[in-house]
């Protein structure tokens, strides 16, 4: 099994950039597609993108793409979430959450979830 943290979220200006990280535990954890999903108040948990336990495979929702980027750091259990071009509507809790292989954009396919980071965007 493996277990998530996410850190970096914060409050940012439109316009402006953050890194979020998901800590993951254990070396089993580069054997693990992740995926980014995100929810606001009121709102379903929407997929953000997610990545392929090699890093080589990347997938986005269109409301990010072009402004999201997806990493990975297997040997430091990491995955990434950069963020530009931050615009009001992508404030929202963000959750990293775990799946053998390859990611899905459907958050019932994910089987570990983490915490969550709060990102603010400032209009």
């Amino acid at each position: 099994q493996v277990q998530l943290v996410e850190s970096g979220g914060g409050l940012v200006q439109t316009g402006g950039s953050l890194r979020l990280s998901c800590a993951g535990s254990g070396r089993t954890f580069s054997d693990y597609a992740v995926g980014w999903f995100r929810q606001a108040p009121g709102k379903e948990r929407e997929f953000v993108g997610g990545v392929s336990w090699s890093g080589g495979y990347r997938e986005y929702a269109d409301s990010v793409e072009g402004r999201f980027t997806i990493s990975r750091e297997n040997a430091r259990n990491t995955v990434y979430l950069q963020m530009n071009s931050l615009k009001p509507e992508d404030t929202a809790l963000y959750y990293c959450a775990a799946r053998v292989t390859v990611p899905s954009q459907n958050r019932y396919d994910y089987n570990y979830w983490g915490q969550g980071t709060q990102v603010t965007v400032s209009s």
